[in-house]
């Protein structure tokens, strides 16, 4: 479906050459100072023609807040944003109404409704992910301001040019604090979104190669999330890195999911991968390693959280391609139209937008749990525990 979400509940819409795409968002708290100044960076940050890495195609994608503000403060209740499209060539899609494009959503969307949007990817077009931006933004300024949560992502691998420790996702104790560390700024430094200059470096040769080549590749996004509440996830189907793992195989194009240790994990024995714990000096307990990727059982445990998703190649090439038509009968399918060489950059706000979507109805989740129990009259859990009758106040 087009919704994703309980309490904080994004609905998206639009298609990729429509007059514009967007999102309904309900669930925002009311009392937040909000503007399109908050949403507009994300947004920027994921925009087709931001660089030679990426499609040429000239979207500004400037939103605009419809509703749920007034006076710049949300009023509690559904915010509307939209972002037209600018930039459309649907004539570059005629072919489609012939020949099923490979790898793309063409044959799927017409087997599955009986008709299928006559220009781009339709719904199946990142150019949808707009809305999970802009829903995204909103969500992370309320995480900040009400946790100082922080949500970093990155380009971490193209084709075979990876960053050292991603080839095994659980990274060491200096590549974990690299990560704790890291901030957008560090990630934007380089058009390629990969903080480690060497490794950027041979991205944009690759990513220039396949550009030459008229070709596609695809890459990996690794993503950190930092002073995340503990207790958010909801057992046994809602698990934390589930949702997370829901919330980034949506994205268009990804193709995998790895979180904490990942496979790296099954090489492992118990006694290597258990993540021992300690008292903190404010009174809370943390672990000693962090194989578990900040979840455990399902449920935040207030390490970081960390994650990698993987983003197969563009499937719309400029190449001609043989193929067969709607009809049966083998052709070529002439190339047309605008492309990314490789959606990896992109993907990056994307990655964190979606992330905040999970960590902020997660969070909304065990607000109103709190919120509920605390009417409750006050028992000694620890006495509890012990296995006697609980003592109320």
């Amino acid at each position: 479906m087009s919704s994703f979400g309980r309490l904080y509940r994004v609905t998206t819409y639009g298609e990729s050459h429509c007059k514009g795409v967007g999102a309904i968002i309900d669930g925002v708290p009311p009392g937040m100072e909000l503007t399109e100044a908050d949403i507009q960076p994300q947004l920027t940050r994921r925009r087709p023609g931001q660089s030679k890495l990426t499609t040429p195609r000239d979207e500004k994608d400037k939103v605009t807040i419809m509703s749920g503000t007034e006076y710049g403060v949300t009023l509690g209740t559904p915010i509307g944003i939209m972002v037209p499209n600018l930039d459309q060539r649907p004539h570059d899609y005629s072919e489609t109404d012939i020949y099923p494009r490979p790898s793309h959503a063409d044959y799927t969307y017409l087997q599955k409704y009986g008709v299928k949007a006559s220009s781009g990817g339709g719904r199946a077009s990142a150019r949808e992910t707009i809305g999970r931006v802009a829903a995204g933004a909103i969500a992370e300024k309320y995480l900040r301001l009400a946790y100082g949560v922080e949500i970093v992502a990155f380009a971490s691998s193209v084709g075979k040019a990876a960053m050292p420790f991603i080839n095994e996702l659980d990274p060491t104790p200096e590549q974990l604090e690299f990560m704790n560390t890291l901030t957008r700024e560090d990630v934007d430094a380089d058009i390629s979104r990969c903080p480690d200059p060497a490794t950027a470096e041979a991205m944009k040769q690759l990513i220039a190669q396949k550009s030459e080549e008229k070709d596609s590749i695809g890459g990996s996004v690794t993503c950190v999330i930092r002073k995340c509440p503990i207790g958010l996830g909801e057992p046994c189907f809602d698990k934390l890195e589930a949702l997370l793992a829901h919330a980034m195989l949506s994205i268009p194009a990804t193709k995998g999911f790895e979180f904490g240790s990942g496979f790296k994990g099954t090489k492992m024995s118990g006694g290597q991968h258990n993540d021992p714990f300690y008292l903190k000096e404010d009174g809370t307990f943390g672990t000693t390693s962090n194989h578990s990727g900040g979840v455990q059982g399902g449920i935040s445990n207030g390490e970081n959280i960390y994650f990698r998703v993987a983003f197969k190649p563009a499937a719309t090439i400029s190449q001609d391609q043989t193929t067969a038509s709607y009809d049966g009968i083998t052709g070529v399918l002439a190339a047309r139209g605008r492309h990314d060489p490789c959606v990896v950059s992109r993907a990056v706000p994307i990655v964190e937008s979606m992330a905040a979507l999970v960590i902020m109805d997660a969070a909304l989740q065990q607000e109103a749990r709190q919120a509920a129990a605390a009417k409750l009259p006050s028992i000694d859990i620890h006495h509890a525990l012990l296995g006697k009758p609980p003592k109320k106040d």
